[in-house]
């Protein structure tokens, strides 16, 4: 019920704080939410808003958009990346670590498909993607959010993850295997309807660790839901979902709005999971809650960062 009240009676409000000076990263900004968050904080006056896309033509299309609509040309900069590949993330990384500023990261790009298992970089896409590329992309910029905040007292940079209600939605058997990554690249154990609750679920976890590593660092690490929207990123789902999409879903402008409020929530958003907007942790699930719950996120973790210090030596040093 709380859903479909949320859906149908919820109207976030329109962005108004400014962002005048403040560099943002958007990741997934050529389509969808990414775009209408990406231009919203140009409307705000960011100094850049980066557009970190993997397919730089349509990021190119995507910025000429924003600055025209919202008369202010060459606030953008289109930058590659691809979190299928962990290469192209470091090479990101090492990019953004000569920007003069970072304030703010909207880590919102995603893999969504309920069929096709592929591998990437070694493991299945969707974990490739959702979880392990987010984290290491999150690590590597970390550095930057916290100079930017030692260089320019009270800016407060956040780090912002685009997550999902569907988190509850998935039974993660693989949770109990003694090497959880290892499991969930078994193609033949993998459910693949649940594989991007599942990853949606992972990234919580992980997202949650991650901000209770850097309580005293002046960044600020929260999770928004931006409930069912007009996106592209559920275009493998079929008809079926199209259509549910129809009635239900909200405007990509209007989920765009749960960015937003990530991107400029108090301190007391730090680790938490936000929904319509607002500090929402009633949202998480039951497990995510449970003490289950918390001895996995800590398992997540370890094994997590296990991989990541093998793809990006030194990655962890700023949460070890």
């Amino acid at each position: 019920m709380n859903w479909y009240y949320s859906q149908f009676f919820v109207t976030l409000p329109y962005p108004k704080k400014s962002f005048s000076g403040q560099v943002v990263i958007v990741t997934g900004s050529n389509v969808g939410l990414g775009f209408e968050a990406a231009r919203h904080f140009a409307r705000l006056n960011a100094a850049k808003v980066i557009l970190a896309v993997r397919n730089v033509e349509a990021g190119e299309a995507a910025k000429k958009l924003i600055e025209t609509s919202t008369k202010r040309p060459g606030c953008c900069e289109v930058w590659h990346i691809d979190l299928a590949s962990f290469a192209s993330v470091k090479a990101f990384g090492t990019r953004a670590a000569a920007l003069p500023r970072l304030d703010i990261v909207v880590e919102n790009a995603a893999v969504a498909n309920p069929t096709d298992f592929t591998i990437a970089e070694g493991h299945e896409r969707h974990i490739t993607v959702n979880v392990i590329s987010t984290t290491l992309l999150a690590l590597l910029l970390l550095p930057k959010l916290e100079e930017t905040s030692r260089a320019f007292p009270g800016s407060s940079p956040r780090l912002t993850c685009v997550t999902s209600e569907l988190h509850a939605c998935t039974q993660f058997a693989e949770r109990n295997a003694a090497d959880i990554f290892a499991a969930l690249d078994d193609v033949k154990a993998t459910n693949m309807a649940e594989r991007y609750p599942t990853s949606k679920l992972l990234e919580v976890l992980v997202m949650r660790e991650l901000a209770s590593r850097i309580t005293e660092t002046g960044v600020i690490v929260n999770m928004v839901n931006p409930g069912l929207c007009h996106s592209q990123l559920a275009r493998d789902y079929g008809w079926g979902f199209w259509l549910f999409k129809l009635i239900f879903a909200r405007s990509t402008e209007k989920g765009s709005r749960a960015l937003l409020a990530g991107a400029s929530a108090s301190s007391h958003s730090h680790g938490a999971y936000m929904s319509d907007g607002l500090v929402a942790e009633s949202g998480l699930s039951d497990f995510v809650r449970s003490d289950e719950g918390s001895s996995t996120q800590r398992r997540v973790w370890s094994q997590l960062a296990s991989l990541l210090d093998n793809v990006s030596p030194g990655c962890l040093a700023a949460v070890s």
